[in-house]
């Protein structure tokens, strides 16, 4: 197995690109090295709480090593730099001697010192040829002009600690004719799918869950400029709307790339492109740019390109093309699509309004509880969201879920069974009051008891049926007392809701009742 030692420092540029995360920035590099059965056998960098470009000397900083007994990073107490800098250097003339000694097969740089604390271990990687790795464009000028075997090299200008550290061992599986490819997140995690698995990393509900504050800003606005004073934020109202598209392809793309801020550049630029397609066009969009995004800053690595390049490439190519491909082709598409889905709600509304209403209320439960809530309904909630602001099944989940758990785990304050189930009850009660979520705080009164849980489907009926007789629209993921005013007939989603929380509390008390333990 070949030993990698890791050498640099916090940098000037890099500081600002990632360098001010030590941690992270060698983490991410661990990664990719298990990523390609490698081993690290050395760490030396000097962490600033400044950019190396401002140091002075009150500059404090932390030196970090590698306990090779633990395979864990090691950090030094902070202390000033010139203080760090002699500690770094004894940590120079070790990996000097291991270099010798044919301990270390390959140094990777980022921002490092070869005139200062990295002097003697770029020495004997000279004295050596072995491979030498590397982003900082005057540090690497300066390590290739003393005659090391650099087989890659970039500035950091555009890069992240992510692409950097792929960069890295990209250059070094090639040389050696290693098989490598990038991981997300740790190399040990079974959820750190290697390109093969691409298509495993698309995950709509976690694409919608993470775009849910977008829509969320989006009610605010609109219900903010009801009042006759913010009445100029319609304007903003709608330009939200537009970018909601670019919100979703950015999640989507990030998501699916793994590449962090490349991976955000990227579906940014294919999300602009989109808009003409709705959220299912920004859905389309980020989740082909993050697939470009990933081959594409492989391919380019692999033909030595700069980390530079290479991430401008993955975000900008990859955003372009993806974007370009709906832009003329998928926008008319996604768009029908879209629009046909909320046109089969409005249908059903427009047939009887009480009953879809009452069964969308009766069976929301057994949605959530299946995993199909968050699977097809909350994207079908977004999309309603997506032209008005508010939505029929956004109603329907504040309604037949949030406050129909507020009403089971109120009645289980006032008249639990247990008394000890009373503190299980009250957190989950001010959760669901105050932000519009957590209804699993049910859960464990509504699966000990089928009454409860009778009781919770009905009342999710009787309420969803004043939602469709009302014509209410509105969203949950909000606190209680502020989800009328961001719905579109405020009074009729208060009686609503009320009629839940009443319903529910009723009948739960009543269970309660029957089978009451002292």
């Amino acid at each position: 197995m070949k030993n990698i030692a890791i050498l640099g420092s916090s940098g000037g540029n890099l500081y600002n690109s990632g360098g001010k995360n030590p941690i992270k920035l060698i983490e991410e590099i661990e990664n990719q090295i298990k990523a390609a059965k490698l081993q690290i056998a050395a760490v030396q960098f000097v962490g600033a709480n400044k950019s190396m470009d401002n140091v002075n000397a009150k500059t404090k900083a932390r030196l970090y090593s590698w306990d090779g007994n633990q395979d864990s990073i090691e950090i030094s107490e902070e202390k000033e730099i010139k203080k760090i800098n002699k500690m770094a250097e004894k940590e120079d003339q070790k990996l000097a001697q291991m270099i010798e000694k044919e301990e270390i097969d390959a140094l990777i740089l980022v921002s490092c010192d070869p005139e200062g604390v990295n002097k003697k271990a770029v020495e004997a990687a000279v004295e050596k040829n072995i491979p030498v790795v590397g982003t900082g464009g005057s540090s690497m000028a300066a390590v290739q002009y003393m005659g090391a075997n650099v087989i890659s090299t970039s500035g950091t200008t555009g890069t992240t600690n992510r692409t950097r550290a792929v960069a890295a061992i990209q250059a070094l599986a090639k040389y050696w004719n290693i098989k490598y490819k990038p991981v997300i997140g740790s190399a040990e995690s079974s959820n750190s799918a290697v390109d093969e698995n691409i298509l495993k990393r698309i995950s709509f509900r976690g694409i919608m869950m993470a775009a849910l504050p977008g829509f969320i800003a989006m009610a605010i606005t609109l219900a903010l400029s009801k009042v006759p004073a913010f009445a100029p934020l319609g304007d903003a109202f709608d330009l939200l709307i537009n970018a909601l598209p670019v919100i979703i392809a950015a999640i989507a793309a990030k998501q699916v790339s793994g590449l962090d801020e490349v991976g955000v550049v990227a579906g940014i630029v294919a999300g602009v492109l989109s808009t003409d397609g709705g959220i299912i066009g920004g859905l389309a969009g980020g989740i082909l740019a993050g697939i470009l995004a990933l081959y594409l800053i492989r391919f380019t690595l692999n033909l030595n390109f700069p980390g530079t390049t290479a991430n401008i490439v993955a975000g900008g190519i990859a955003g372009l093309a993806a974007g370009f491909l709906v832009f003329f082709i998928l926008a008319p598409i996604t768009l029908y699509l879209g629009n046909g889905i909320r046109d089969l709600i409005e249908m059903a509304l427009n047939y009887n309004a009480v009953l879809a209403g009452a069964l969308a209320g009766f069976l929301i439960w057994p949605a959530i509880i299946g995993g199909v809530y968050h699977a097809a309904i909350l994207p079908i909630v977004l999309l309603e969201m997506e032209q008005t602001g508010s939505s029929f099944l956004g109603a329907i989940d504040m309604t037949g879920l949030v406050m129909v758990s507020a009403g089971i785990t109120l009645a289980n304050i006032l008249f639990p069974k247990k008394k000890k189930e009373t503190a299980i009850a009250l957190p989950g009660f001010l959760i669901n009051m105050g932000f519009g979520t957590f209804v699993e705080a049910s859960y464990p009164f509504m699966f000990s008891d089928k009454l409860v849980f009778a009781g919770a489907m009905v009342s999710g009926a009787i309420s969803g049926a004043f939602v469709g007789f009302l014509g209410v629209r509105g969203t949950a993921y909000v606190p209680s007392f502020s989800a009328p005013f961001l719905s579109n007939n405020g009074i009729g989603f208060a009686i609503s809701m009320a009629v839940a929380l009443i319903s529910s509390f009723t009948f739960t008390v009543m269970a309660n009742k029957i089978k009451h333990v002292e």
